[in-house]
């Protein structure tokens, strides 16, 4: 049996580095692209232009060393907020908390910045992951070929927090 080194320092922070953005594309071309294959080279669409990229770094003796998730957050209409492009890289999926983290700093975020309606359009099998998270299915959509729900978080949940960045430890494990 083969085992590999799995970090257990972990930041979820808002992108600000040059390395961080390439890493945040590099991650979404081989989850979206790649994996998914519901985008043909890049997902890249005009939101990157306006959105507030987040990501999850994962580090080594405290030093950051490699973007293994991320999502993205904008405001479409005043105080209605979206989230999207949420991804985990496949070796740290393993890890149940940075997916959420990531979903909660997402929607804590914009609840800072005046969000009174946070939405997204999330995968089909990812909608129980958000039901448990406190979010609500308002409609089934089509979205790039693929069933999606549109559905909202429940603030109630979700406090405002103007911090850009916070730390996660999780227990120290090796991955087979």
């Amino acid at each position: 049996m083969t085992f590999r080194f799995v970090p257990n320092d972990y930041r979820i922070k808002h992108v600000t580095d040059c390395w961080e953005r390439r890493g945040c594309t590099e991650l979404r071309r081989a989850v979206f692209c790649d994996e998914q294959s519901l985008f043909e080279g890049s997902d890249a669409d005009a939101i990157d232009d306006i959105a507030i990229p987040i990501a999850a770094i994962a580090c080594v003796a405290a030093i950051p060393e490699r973007v293994i998730g991320t999502v993205r957050i904008h405001e479409s209409a005043p105080e209605v907020w979206y989230g999207s492009r949420l991804a985990v890289h496949a070796d740290f999926r393993c890890i149940a908390s940075l997916g959420k983290e990531l979903i909660r700093h997402a929607v804590c975020t914009a609840h800072a910045r005046g969000c009174r309606r946070f939405l997204a359009h999330v995968q089909q099998q990812n909608i129980p992951l958000f039901r448990h998270l406190h979010w609500t299915l308002l409609e089934m959509i089509s979205a790039h070929g693929r069933p999606h729900g549109v559905m909202q978080a429940d603030l109630a949940y979700y406090p405002p927090r103007r911090e850009s960045e916070i730390a996660l430890v999780n227990a120290a494990r090796a991955a087979a």
